[in-house]
């Protein structure tokens, strides 16, 4: 039976993975929420701000393990939000970056449907940061540049190549089944030493890292068992973590990979 109120869906930002990492904002959406759709990425922990009587529907995504395709999510988006009237999409990190947000309103407007969207923390940045990495610091890096390193047609995005020939920091999401492909782009470009991190379940209890160059990074995924999800920082600013620094210090005085955990 359809409520006789008008439908709106919120669409959150549930931040990188720690869930005290979610705006205030975010949290208010969920108190007030009649459903919840929400991702594989998102922390369970942000659940309990849903009210009990909330219904509560996993819409995840994951390499190999779709439980749903993203026009089944948009259609079940709009169905619960004129059966439930107020309903919320959560998505890991932030919903416009890399998290098809924009699609997802797209298509919920196009029913008439009011929508309003809550920004979260993206893991590109939040998650460098929570190791010390600064994306960016004078007289070390004036920009930096955040890339899907798997596009639809499962290939490695062009960007990283034009990247790969700047000195910006490059932060790559989804690009651990491409990191061989990845680390010959950048060693076409003369960067074989270029400091790299690998953080994997960043801001979470399980976040596992893994530090090394260009060059030696991908022994060091091997050894530590890395995996998705993870985030790639490739550019000087790693060895600006006082976290890693003594780390890089080693690196340089063995000429070897090193690894953290």
């Amino acid at each position: 039976m359809k409520l006789n109120i008008k439908p709106k869906v919120t669409l959150v930002g549930a931040g990188p993975g720690d869930p005290d990492l979610i705006t205030v904002k975010g949290v208010k959406a969920l108190k007030n929420a009649k459903v919840v759709l929400y991702d594989a990425l998102i922390n369970r922990e942000l659940l309990e701000y849903v009210p009990k009587e909330a219904k509560r529907i996993f819409v995840g995504k994951r390499k190999g393990m779709h439980s749903f395709t993203q026009d089944e999510i948009n259609e079940l988006i709009v169905k619960n939000a004129f059966e439930f009237g107020n309903a919320v999409r959560l998505k890991g990190g932030d919903p416009f970056i890399f998290g098809r947000g924009a699609e997802e309103i797209d298509y919920i407007e196009s029913f008439g449907i009011e929508t309003e969207v809550v920004s979260g923390i993206s893991s590109s940045i939040a998650v460098p940061a929570s190791q010390g990495i600064p994306l960016t610091k004078r007289g070390v890096s004036e920009s930096f540049w955040v890339i899907t390193g798997t596009t639809t047609e499962r290939k490695l995005s062009n960007d990283v190549y034009l990247a790969a020939q700047s000195t910006a920091t490059v932060v790559i999401l989804m690009g651990m089944s491409k990191l061989p492909e990845i680390v010959s782009v950048f060693k076409k470009y003369n960067k074989s030493n270029v400091p790299t991190a690998i953080i994997q379940n960043g801001t979470t209890a399980n976040e596992k890292i893994g530090v090394g160059t260009i060059d030696s990074i991908l022994e060091v995924v091997e050894q530590q068992k890395l995996g998705s999800p993870a985030i790639i920082v490739i550019g000087e600013v790693v060895t600006e973590s006082a976290k890693l620094r003594s780390f890089y210090e080693q690196i340089a005085v063995n000429n070897s990979s090193y690894n953290l955990y």
